[in-house]
């Protein structure tokens, strides 16, 4: 099986400087354009499936991909909870203790009335071991979210949680993970499609 991990194109300019996991955020001019190259790129491909998270940035980025993208919710990107739509210098002045522990220790986390990484980093996990028994053999994507394929990738690689922001995710980058008898294998990380 082979599971293309997608991270939404570039988001709308009300996201900037501001935590948006769940904030429910469209695309900007240049995601549209990055979701069409996205589209043209895949033109060749054949996907089986197209998965997505529930974002309005995540559905807009997997229409362009062909297949009616199939929601689940447990792609979603971590629930920040009360510091969804904040700028990060809000959250530093406000919440000085918290703000600290996740620059230092970010995956060590609970955000107040929101996620841990943790929990993304379960239900991402359900959601991909699912895919894999779904869909065996076939081609699959799931246009999702950073966290989400950092959780993902660092899991078939045996990465301990502390390490996961060492994998670059960019917007609109093609991540390529290949299961041969039940092992993965990573073909491709945060890449263009072409490269597969």
């Amino acid at each position: 099986m082979r599971l293309l991990l997608i991270r939404h194109a570039d988001p709308a300019e009300e996201a900037r400087g501001r935590c948006y996991g769940s904030l429910d955020v469209g695309l900007s001019a240049h995601g549209r354009e990055q979701a069409r190259e996205l589209a043209g790129a895949f033109a060749g491909t054949r996907l089986d499936a197209v998965y997505a998270s529930p974002r309005r940035r995540a559905l807009e980025t997997a229409a362009a991909l062909g297949p009616e993208p199939i929601v689940d919710e447990r792609l979603r990107e971590l629930d920040f909870g009360e510091f969804e739509g904040r700028t990060y210098e809000e959250i530093a002045e406000r919440h000085p203790d918290v703000y600290r522990r996740w620059m230092e220790t970010p995956t060590e986390v609970r955000f107040p009335g929101g996620e841990s990484y943790a929990d993304l980093r379960g239900r991402a996990l359900a959601a991909a071991a699912e895919l894999r028994a779904r869909h065996a053999g076939e081609t699959v994507a799931a246009v999702t979210h950073g966290g989400v394929v950092r959780a993902i990738v660092a899991d078939a690689l045996g990465m301990p949680d502390a390490a996961i922001f060492r994998l670059g995710q960019d917007y609109g980058a093609v991540t390529a993970l290949d299961w041969i008898d039940g092992v993965p294998v990573l073909r491709l990380l945060n890449g263009p499609v072409s490269a597969l």
